[in-house]
């Protein structure tokens, strides 16, 4: 069944692959961005293109009133939203936990705690049939790192995502009997531009005999589990958290 979904930072990647599916799909897209304008325009006329309707719209997900006219211009442009895919989220770089400041530290949270959860809210409020909503659905883009820790690497950024793991459980509980389903994605070890973006290019390629299916996976894999979970076929699953992670 069609809807509206907000895509947060939707320009590359996870987001990316996940607007333009969702948008093949026959759901009304927004394609969130913060910097990259250009990037979530050719997103969201690639949607256009194929038929779909989309709008990219400017938004720091960490900013309240960012986050509080991101979801006025799609109530505008398509009404209430029905899906929200919490995605954006920045990795801090690769630093040992006796190298973090807390500059880097409260935007690493900023980001990928309180942004989550100011369009989580967001979102509720227009969903719950509490509030005269129809329901809806969230998937928080979490991590693997939750689990394994991100030691020697980014403690900052896997401590931020078993943040979201445990946001996700709460409100899944929270909003259950509100029309409203709740769940987490945990990507592995994906081909994506964070890891240039982090200082290691190779990554993927370095990491990839550590994964049982001997490989990284690709944006387009999240995305299907993605919209899986916004599907009608997944109409009983709420409070989950999806490994795609090829067996990592």
């Amino acid at each position: 069944m069609s809807g509206i979904v907000v895509v947060t930072g939707a320009s590359r990647g996870i987001g990316a692959a996940t607007a333009r599916l969702a948008g093949g799909r026959d759901h009304a897209v927004c394609v969130n961005y913060v910097a990259a304008k250009d990037e979530a325009e050719t997103v969201a006329r690639h949607i256009r293109e194929g038929g779909g309707r989309a709008i990219a719209v400017g938004a720091d997900t960490s900013v309240e009133a960012d986050v509080e006219r991101m979801f006025a211009d799609v109530d505008d442009a398509f009404g209430a939203v029905t899906a929200l895919v919490n995605n954006a989220g920045i990795t801090g770089g690769f630093r040992r936990v006796e190298e973090v400041d807390a500059e880097l530290l409260e935007r690493v949270l900023a980001v990928n705690v309180t942004g989550c959860f100011l369009c989580a809210r967001e979102a509720v409020r227009r969903m719950s049939t509490k509030r005269g909503g129809k329901g809806g659905v969230i998937v928080n883009v979490s991590s693997a790192a939750s689990w394994t820790g991100g030691g020697g690497e980014w403690v900052h950024y896997a401590a931020s995502k078993g943040a979201i793991d445990t946001f996700t459980v709460g409100l899944a509980r929270e909003v259950a009997g509100e029309g409203i389903r709740v769940n987490a994605v945990n990507p592995g070890l994906i081909a994506t531009g964070l890891h240039a973006a982090a200082g290691a290019p190779e990554r993927v390629e370095r990491l990839a005999p550590a994964v049982p299916m001997g490989r990284g996976g690709t944006p387009e894999e999240v995305a299907e589990a993605i919209l899986w979970l916004i599907s009608d076929a997944a109409s009983f699953v709420t409070g989950a958290r999806l490994p795609v992670s090829g067996g990592r």
